[in-house]
């Protein structure tokens, strides 16, 4: 029911506070299943102190517009992209609808068809329904990579654009992002890579010596790229991002908004207004931590993944899916539906609805968090 009067701050805080007290956090140490964290505190500074700015009206916050340009320059040079055309968004999933409906809108196809490997992120689905575009689903290897063999045979003449994963939600696989590069530009198709975790990962991986196959806009068939500062980035959630190849990718999904405060313009994302304090947050954490300072952060995951593996290898009746490819290991066990309400009976934030359990090593999990999981999973497989 809405109060009649309004309460004291200390006694709505209060309230609040007990209703969420349920709510696992990131600082706990017991979320494992999540690709987002706690955010840097720098990167907490600046939405406390820009909360009010509004990139859909973007004629009232110039400097604003401005800086997000900036963001979008600095991510499109990490990518391998000297000018690249984009914004930062709500999310990997507002950015995968983005890069299907310019695909979309570009083809003028009557029936059309994108084709997207099976290990892709539910988003896609979500845009298949809203764009009426139909999903034709591409077969796995025994890795799990996408068979891009597969990928060239699903192509038709109402084929819009190829998908391709630098980052697998599930595994962290990413696929051969180089043969679908040839298969796109051979077809003349666009390609989007939905790199919305290993955006952040794979460019400071590859310069810590880690061997991974290019992914970016240094191959010529990749036309977009989902990039999401809100996983590894550290950046407050929503902080996605969108980045297309040509300006004409933009063009082909910007509606007129006529009658914004700050004058007309021309919108591209699915959101009209947009909280402008996280793009300025990335701006920032780019800034402030530089390439070497997001390489000290991978680096530390990376390692611990590793270190990870090796101990879940060392436990009677479980067994990994895959080796780690990224900063993510899934692990199977006996008795999986058992050994999971098992775990979250002792309060870890895990899932394995998959068929698996999938421990994302982001940058609140510490060594100790991870000891403490692996005492508890010991001590179920023993029970």
């Amino acid at each position: 029911m809405f109060p009649e009067r309004g309460a004291g701050e200390e006694e709505v805080l209060s309230e609040l506070r007990r209703k969420t007290a349920e709510d696992l956090t990131f600082d706990s140490g017991r979320i494992l299943g999540s690709m987002c964290t706690y955010p840097h505190p720098f990167a907490i500074k600046i939405i406390t102190e820009f909360i009010d700015r509004n990139l859909g009206d973007p004629g009232l916050h110039v400097g604003s517009r401005k800086v997000e340009e900036e963001a979008i320059e600095m991510l499109s040079s990490l990518l391998g992209l000297e000018r690249g055309y984009g914004h930062i968004v709500s999310g990997g999933t507002e950015a995968n609808i983005l890069a299907v409906r310019a695909f979309r809108n570009l083809a003028d196809v009557e029936k059309p068809e994108l084709i997207l490997p099976k290990s892709a992120h539910f988003s896609f689905i979500k845009a298949g329904e809203m764009l009426g575009v139909k999903l034709v689903w591409a077969e796995l290897n025994e890795d799990y990579t996408v068979n891009v063999r597969d990928v060239e045979e699903k192509i038709t003449d109402n084929t819009i654009g190829i998908v391709g994963i630098a980052g697998t939600t599930g595994l962290g696989v990413v696929d051969d992002i180089p043969a679908l590069s040839d298969v796109a530009l051979d077809y003349g198709l666009p390609l989007h890579v939905d790199a919305a975790f290993g955006g952040f990962v794979i460019p400071f991986a590859k310069g810590l010596g880690y061997e991974l196959p290019d992914f970016d806009f240094r191959l010529k068939g990749v036309k977009s790229i989902t990039i999401d500062p809100h996983k590894m980035g550290m950046v407050p959630i929503p902080a996605g991002g969108i980045i297309f190849r040509e300006k004409k990718y933009i063009d082909a999904i910007s509606v007129l908004a006529p009658y914004l405060a700050g004058g007309r313009i021309w919108q591209a994302t699915i959101t009209g207004t947009r909280p402008g304090a996280n793009a300025l947050a990335v701006w920032a954490m780019i800034k402030h931590l530089g390439f070497e300072g997001y390489k000290e952060i991978v680096r530390k995951a990376m390692e611990l993944s590793r270190w990870f593996a090796g101990e879940l290898k060392k436990i009677p009746g479980v067994y990994l899916i895959r080796e780690p490819v990224l900063n993510i290991v899934s692990f199977g066990t006996e008795n999986l539906e058992r050994v999971e309400e098992e775990l979250k009976r002792r309060g870890w934030g895990i899932s394995a609805h998959r068929g698996y359990i999938r421990i994302v090593l982001m940058p609140h999990v510490r060594k100790e968090h991870l000891e403490e999981f692996l005492r508890d999973l010991r001590e179920i497989m023993k029970g």
